[in-house]
């Protein structure tokens, strides 16, 4: 029997790097092992560094659909089922942090839940959270995909939805692929539409998120709603 492959001795050093200290690995690393449990007889160095230049970010490259990942050389079912485990678990871990409280004074963690699933999103989507009179999430739904302006996202539909639910209030969430947070004179108009229509029903529209990469804006917090 021949001496193990190089990459052998270096993933058991990553391995080893990253229980001791997962905070010192480049992205480039975390990848890189994180591949290399679909892809154990493989190095997966320069897989991982091409996926990073080709998506630009490591929450853009765990965020990236199959049909993406499955382009570049190397990805099969195993490695692109390997990232989707690392971003479920994100994102489970972050929506756990507002899960079962009250949303206002669990603000922050809404945020950091909402950036990390929406801010990768290269498409427009539109989110309804649904809340109690406690201001618990009842129900987290995607309303539509594409531009605000030309989706379905009706007012009635909105209103209808959550009397079905029975729910005392709601917020808006929306992303901007474009990296560019900033609401647009459609994005306020249809806020206030929605929150005039809801509170003649006694439903409060809490805010309107828009999330841009990294970045967001508040309507409320902006004077908008």
């Amino acid at each position: 029997m021949g001496d193990a492959p190089d990459h052998q001795g270096h993933r058991a050093r990553l391995r080893a790097r990253l229980i001791d200290d997962a905070d010192g690995l480049a992205d480039y690393e975390l990848v890189e092992y994180l591949l290399a449990l679909a892809i154990p007889r493989r190095d997966t160095k320069p897989l991982a560094k091409a996926l990073l230049r080709e998506f630009g970010s490591l929450g853009q490259l765990v965020s990236a659909d199959p049909q993406s990942l499955r382009r570049v050389d190397g990805m099969g079912d195993g490695a692109i089922a390997a990232l989707k485990i690392a971003q479920a678990t994100s994102l489970r871990m972050l929506k756990g942090e507002v899960a079962d409280k009250p949303l206002l004074s669990s603000w922050d963690a809404l945020l950091d839940w909402l950036r990390a699933d929406m801010g990768p999103i290269d498409v427009e989507r539109v989110r309804v959270l649904y809340l109690n009179s406690r201001n618990m999430l009842i129900r987290d739904e995607v309303a539509s995909e594409g531009s605000i302006d030309q989706s379905a996202i009706y007012v009635r539909e909105v209103v209808k939805r959550a009397l079905e639910l029975g729910a005392a209030a709601i917020i808006l969430v929306h992303n901007h692929p474009s990296g560019n947070p900033e609401p647009s004179r459609q994005d306020i108009a249809i806020t206030r539409d929605i929150a005039e229509a809801a509170g003649k029903l006694g439903i409060v529209v809490h805010d309107h998120i828009i999330v841009g990469g990294s970045d967001y804006r508040s309507l409320r917090a902006m004077g908008l709603l």
